[in-house]
């Protein structure tokens, strides 16, 4: 039952999304969809919604017509039954779907033309694994521009139940009209033959056995979780936030406020993962296509996995389902695709006072968490509340790395690091943007970049000890991208001029950049004029409710950002002062390919922070309770017996 307007869709809202087009449309199985979201209330309508308000519910589908290739945007009224807009929009490719991903594998490996290539290798279509990506316009080949185009890497598993990423069948792709999956072209470059590969990694298969010198460590709430769930509004300690979870962004934190006293003080209003971005920085024929847009082109949402109690997520965990459609417009749930859970995380504050002895309170934080699995990769993503009021938001990659075959045992290759024998990993980088609708203490708020300087010696300065910050106001788009400097300890705080805490200065929270590295890019790149985006580390912009895709809406075979992407979003130079502002942070992995990621990566974290600046008065986090002592310890018993 939808208790308000950011509610996400239902099951119900997606399957009468569909009914209503087929009615209206004459929608058939000659159609594809490609989403079916939420269609957002402008903000200010939502900000105006009070308890008890009318809902008008609508939704917002992208499909397309397979023979035509025809694509369309609907806007439906859900309340009305009524279809509101029907959108023509020549030119675009809507993102790629599982559906297309699993029908291409079925139909190659019916293909005779594939089979026969595979043959001649000496390979069996059985054991392969046809792995489907998209293009980029640059790459495509000319004359099939106009079509819905994939190329498909080739896998192969030594055995039935063999890692399917351990054997690149290299120099040979496919390439798909993937609207009729039609075989247009097999690119037959080279064969460079299967190196002897140590690249299993599941026990059974490697042969060898799980430690066992590991005790049991469980995580027990014997009084239950501290956190309270209705609708999709969450509240623990002072926080409070909804939840949405889509196709496209996965999890989507709205409304977050902070009770401060007796009031619930904004600090966001919708913050996520609006794209990612993963060049593979190696021109050779196995991958001078590859760079993938993993957000707009697939949809992190489509690729979220269902989560085990236990493995991925250990103690007292909630989840939640997610809803989204398949092709047909035909609502499909994912179990357990979000993690709530509260965790411990060492020490939030302590002092040992000589004389008064020691005071100290232990963290706890709030998490919201996905995993996504995108191929031969994984992503973990957690965004985690504080007391003290941080927000964090950390991801975690893991999997497997795409490898190459080498014509000769060597132990370097000037794109990549030798992992195995013959075999290399090539370096590739993962760029990924966060959204954040930055709300401080209410909309008009004022971004400004600090910058710590060094003061110079001088009479008032003899030791060169002075150390002074630099605040430079972002005022307008025309200066909205922004670069990290190490030297200056670069950060951005997003103040309200509008609001002084009680020592005078504006409230604040401060982007905390951790993660950011260069886009290494020739400025005439064509990677680079297809997402620009990953050219400064922060872009900051004027709120508008249709701006949500830095890379452009489509950005499956896209050439550039002009379709509603960040390069046309700061051409009209608009005011960013005293004004609704967004902010879009670009961070990731700079992956220089080890040894040690092979044949599945260990974890590679990367996180930033949003801190208070000045946004309280004190630290917020004082009233965090003492601890009852556990274990090995003089007052376990709660009496304490020693002199401290």
């Amino acid at each position: 039952m939808v208790s308000h307007p950011l509610d996400s869709l239902s099951a119900a809202e997606i399957s009468a999304t569909a009914a209503l087009l087929a009615r209206d449309k004459q929608i058939d199985g000659g159609w594809r969809y490609a989403s079916i979201i939420l269609q957002e209330p402008l903000k200010t309508e939502v900000q105006a919604w009070n308890d008890g308000d009318e809902i008008v519910r609508r939704s917002f589908a992208v499909l397309w017509n397979k023979q035509s290739n025809a694509v369309y945007e609907a806007v439906v009224n859900l309340t009305e039954g009524a279809i509101e807009d029907w959108t023509h929009r020549p030119g675009v490719t809507p993102n790629f779907t599982v559906d297309e991903y699993h029908d291409c594998d079925v139909a190659l490996r019916q293909n005779p033309a594939v089979r026969s290539v595979l043959d001649a290798r000496g390979i069996d279509p059985e054991l392969v694994l046809f792995d489907l990506w998209t293009y980029g316009n640059e790459v495509m080949p000319p004359q099939w521009r106009d079509r819905r185009l994939g190329w498909v890497d080739i896998w192969s598993r030594a055995t039935p139940n063999g890692n399917p990423y351990a054997h690149p069948v290299s120099g040979l792709k496919i390439i798909v009209d993937v609207n009729s999956m039609e075989v247009l072209q097999i690119d037959d470059g080279h064969d460079r033959g299967f190196p002897e590969v140590d690249a299993e990694y599941v026990p059974e298969l490697r042969g060898e056995p799980e430690r066992q010198d590991l005790k049991p460590l469980d995580i027990v709430q014997p009084d239950g979780v501290s956190f309270d769930i209705e609708g999709s509004r969450l509240r623990w300690q002072d926080w409070e936030f909804r939840l949405g979870f889509n196709y496209r962004e996965g999890p989507v934190i709205y409304q977050v406020k902070f009770k401060d006293g007796d009031e619930y003080r904004d600090v966001a209003y919708r913050m996520s993962l609006a794209e990612m971005i993963v060049p593979y920085r190696d021109s050779s024929f196995d991958h001078y296509r590859r760079t993938a847009f993993d957000i707009g082109e697939w949809g992190f949402g489509y690729m979220c996995t269902s989560l085990e109690l236990g493995c991925d997520c250990l103690g007292e965990i909630t989840y939640l389902d997610g809803v989204l459609p398949n092709t047909a417009g035909e609502p499909v749930v994912t179990k357990n695709v979000i993690c709530l859970h509260e965790e411990d995380d060492a020490v939030l504050w302590k002092h040992v006072d000589p004389d008064a002895g020691t005071e100290v309170r232990r963290m706890r934080r709030f998490v919201v968490s996905v995993h996504a699995t995108v191929a031969n990769y994984e992503y973990l993503v957690y965004w985690r509340f504080y007391p003290d009021g941080n927000i964090e938001c950390e991801i975690r990659a893991t999997g497997i790395m795409v490898s190459t075959p080498m014509e000769d045992e060597t132990a370097t290759h000037p794109t990549g690091t030798v992992i195995d024998r013959r075999t290399y990993a090539p370096h590739h980088q993962h760029f990924l943007v966060a959204r954040l609708d930055l709300d401080v203490d209410g909309e008009r708020n004022t971004v400004v970049e600090s910058d710590s300087l060094p003061a110079p010696i001088s009479d008032a300065n003899p030791y060169g000890l002075d150390l002074n910050t630099r605040g430079t106001v972002i005022s307008s788009e025309k200066d909205a991208g922004r670069l990290f400097s190490w030297e200056r300890q670069r950060a951005w705080k997003v103040q309200n001029p509008n609001r002084l805490n009680a020592w005078g200065a504006p409230t604040a929270y401060k982007l905390v950049p951790t993660g950011s590295f260069p886009a290494m890019f020739d400025e005439a790149s064509p990677i680079l004029r297809r997402n620009p985006v990953i050219g400064n580390t922060l872009w900051v912009t004027q709120h508008h409710d249709t701006e949500m895709w830095p890379a452009g809406d489509y950005p499956t075979q896209s050439a550039n950002d002009l379709d509603n992407g960040m390069t046309a979003w700061i051409a009209d130079d608009e005011n960013l002062v005293d004004t609704d502002v967004v902010l879009w942070y670009v961070f990731g992995i700079h992956h220089i390919t080890r040894a040690e990621d092979w044949p599945i990566m260990p974890v590679d974290k990367v996180s930033f922070t949003l801190k208070p600046f000045g946004f309280f008065d004190r630290n917020p986090s004082l009233d965090a309770p003492r601890s009852k002592p556990k274990g090995d310890s003089c007052c376990a018993d709660g009496t304490c017996t020693c002199e401290h």
